[in-house]
């Protein structure tokens, strides 16, 4: 049995309204299951990177379907592989959002769009989407114990850092565990500050720039992706610095008002103009010494 050849072509009328009524349904099924998200696990510090993913997800894919639509393609339809993911992926919606148990949520959501990329415009052209749909693992909202185990180390880690460095620049700092006194102050560096939601974050916006940049060279991106981690764990050392600073110098209300949401955001400035920085001086050394296996093939 042959699958029929889909050229490219103009999109009709009818698969526009098609399209149009995919989407709706997507929104009819998984805007309740955001909408509690953003009013109880996303509302609190260790998963407040849910938003943010989300909205560089959704952007994501649709730069990745322009991306796509751009290039001529053959469009192959596999509705043979379409529907069982989509059914699987509905029934995994049903056991998710019926016990409120948000990982099989958004889990089915990967499965739902990948049947649906399938459907539409076949197997080959899902693959292209492989990165997108992993994109959104990123949301999942795990267990506190699994936060609470994972965290504990790079908070350990990202205190005694701090600690050195600004014993090195002569404050009067102590540490004990994660908790630094800093003149007479005390700061707790919390989930929100070294956890799992900065550095979940910070990996996908470093993925995603791997991704959209396409660097030929495999083994750049392989080495790119495993620097992202200790750039992360770099800038969270930034950012506890920072709050440090701020507290000794400005007081406690500082350190935990609007300057404290503030240097969340640059602690992702920071750790993209890093990313930027390292991937530029990567270029500079394969030059310089003819890696090729580091030059992009563009």
């Amino acid at each position: 049995m042959t699958t029929p050849t889909v050229a490219v072509s103009p999109v009709p009328n009818h698969k526009l309204i098609g399209y149009l009524a995919i989407l709706l349904s997507l929104l009819i099924l998984y805007v309740p299951v955001f909408h509690d998200l953003f009013v109880t696990v996303w509302n609190t510090d260790t998963q407040s990177h849910g938003p943010i993913v989300l909205g560089i997800g959704i952007w994501f894919f649709y730069f990745k379907t322009r991306q796509i639509l751009e290039k001529p393609h053959s469009f192959k339809p596999a509705p043979l592989l379409g529907w069982p993911l989509i059914v699987f992926g509905g029934c995994l919606y049903l056991i998710g959002y019926s016990q409120s148990v948000y990982i099989i949520s958004i889990l089915s959501l990967v499965f739902v769009l990948c049947g649906l990329i399938c459907i539409v415009f076949g197997s080959k052209i899902a693959l292209k989407y492989w990165f997108a749909l992993f994109f959104f693992v990123f949301l999942i909202p795990w267990p506190a114990s699994v936060i609470d185990t994972l965290t504990q180390p790079m908070k350990i880690a990202v205190s005694y850092a701090s600690d050195h460095l600004l014993y090195a620049l002569d404050y009067p700092i102590a540490r004990s565990g994660v908790i630094l006194q800093i003149g007479q102050y005390k700061l707790l560096v919390a989930d929100a500050c070294a956890g799992l939601n900065s550095l979940f974050t910070l990996e996908a916006i470093g993925l995603l720039y791997i991704n959209v940049i396409n660097h030929q060279a495999f083994w750049r991106n392989v080495l790119l992706a495993v620097l992202i981690v200790p750039i992360s764990f770099t800038s969270n050392v930034l950012r506890v610095c920072t709050l440090a600073l701020i507290t000794f110098h400005m007081g406690d209300e500082a350190g935990q008002g609007f300057l404290h949401n503030f240097s969340g955001m640059v602690l992702f400035l920071t750790a993209l103009i890093l990313i930027i920085v390292i991937d530029s001086l990567i270029q500079k050394i394969a030059e310089k010494f003819k890696l090729k296996s580091l030059l992009s093939q563009d």
